[in-house]
């Protein structure tokens, strides 16, 4: 079967939100008002970030040009440190393929896409947060886990 990539615009917003929230349901998530609420506030979000081009979004899609999967970068200002003086940082996340489409590569793809643009575009530092399915493809990029600690408020 034939996929090609494509850069996402505005209008697949909608897109992007049906995979985030199937992502966390393949996850486990199964509260539908949390999922309806992260829903409507991501797509908010996307979309302000789409149009300010603060979230840049890929789409894999078929033969029959149906979008099978996905996956996004936001684009964070990052302050200067010792080991990196780029102003620029990337956070890769909503990665998701349809279930009829995965083991055959997508994922992979998209990621080499993200990772090659980053590069591209002089961003030195990526990171991500990888479910359980996805780290063994994360590790295999050359992904390593860091020190980041975490509280909620």
């Amino acid at each position: 079967m034939t996929f090609s990539i494509r850069s996402a615009t505005v209008a697949d917003a909608p897109t992007i939100v049906a995979h985030r929230r199937a992502m966390f349901e393949d996850m486990g998530e199964r509260a539908t008002d949390k999922l309806d609420a992260m829903s409507a506030a991501f797509e908010t979000w996307v979309t302000e970030r789409l149009v300010r081009g603060e979230y840049r979004g890929w789409l894999v899609t078929d033969a029959q040009n149906q979008i099978v999967a996905g996956a996004g970068l936001w684009l964070l200002a990052w302050p200067a440190t010792p080991k990196d003086q780029s102003a620029q940082r990337g956070y890769i996340f909503n990665i998701y393929t349809q279930p009829a489409f995965r083991r055959r590569g997508l994922a992979r793809q998209l990621m080499q896409v993200i990772l090659d643009w980053c590069r591209a575009q002089s961003i030195r530092v990526v990171g991500l947060h990888a479910s359980d399915d996805g780290r063994a493809l994360y590790k295999a990029l050359g992904f390593e886990p860091t020190n980041e600690m975490r509280l909620k408020l």
